[in-house]
């Protein structure tokens, strides 16, 4: 049996990846892939923990741009994540894979609240968990929720599933020689404002010594390839 690098992982799923070739929403092909590819990782024996972001359906920053309230529209986009964990929660459990969905905003007919001690029991029993609506405040990103409950169970690393396949200096959709990074620290990511996590996400992953590695979804198999230790991506330590 192939043996993993890591024991315990926090995925971070970029919203924008589940509209696949859409410009809105959900694609049900795109959603059974990734559960798919988690389902490959439980089988190794991985503790899975998911956040996944809402920029499918709702991002809050953009609507605070158009004039909505900030916190208003953050709090919108926290929903949207709740909509995007029920629909992976349902893709993984129809192939097999036990998950629980727990949110930061108690609504107790359709998930879990979170409780970390019940969320570690989860997770120590084989079951996926996935965090869902941030953080419950807001003016914080997924990104950040991601980092703090990776802290709170005590995750190896984040693993940042994205539509690129790592870190570059520049927007490589953008620019055509765009150079990509093989690693980087913390304060590298800080100093050069490269846009990964935003700036509290990444201080709290440097507070916690809790490495990054930013890899693409769209290629089949990265999720375990990472969880087995190959080189993909980009990898963000102290």
């Amino acid at each position: 049996m192939k043996k993993p690098r890591y024991k315990r992982i926090l995925l971070k799923i970029s919203g924008e990846i589940l509209t696949g070739e859409k410009d809105y929403g959900i694609d049900p092909e795109v959603i059974r892939q990734i559960a798919q590819e988690i389902q490959e990782v439980v089988r190794l024996g991985v503790a899975v923990a998911i956040v996944i972001g809402g920029g499918n359906i709702f991002r809050g920053m953009a609507a605070s741009s158009r004039g909505t309230d900030r916190a208003t529209a953050d709090y919108m986009g926290m929903l949207a994540t709740v909509l995007n964990s029920l629909a992976l929660q349902d893709a993984l459990e129809k192939i097999g894979v036990h998950t629980r969905v727990q949110t930061a905003i108690e609504m107790r007919e359709i998930a879990e609240p979170y409780i970390r001690r019940r969320a570690m029991r989860h997770l120590e029993k084989g079951r996926v968990v996935i965090f869902a609506a941030g953080t419950g405040n807001p003016f914080f990103t997924t990104d950040t929720a991601a980092s703090l409950r990776a802290a709170e169970i005590g995750a190896e690393v984040i693993l940042k599933a994205t539509k690129v396949d790592g870190i570059y200096d520049v927007d490589p959709v953008l620019h055509q020689g765009a150079h990509k990074y093989e690693e980087l620290t913390y304060l590298d990511v800080l100093q050069k404002q490269l846009k990964v996590m935003d700036s509290t996400a990444i201080s709290l992953c440097m507070d916690h010594q809790i490495p990054i590695i930013v890899f693409s979804l769209k290629e089949r198999g990265n999720i375990e390839r990472v969880v087995l230790g190959e080189k993909v991506g980009t990898e963000v330590r102290g």
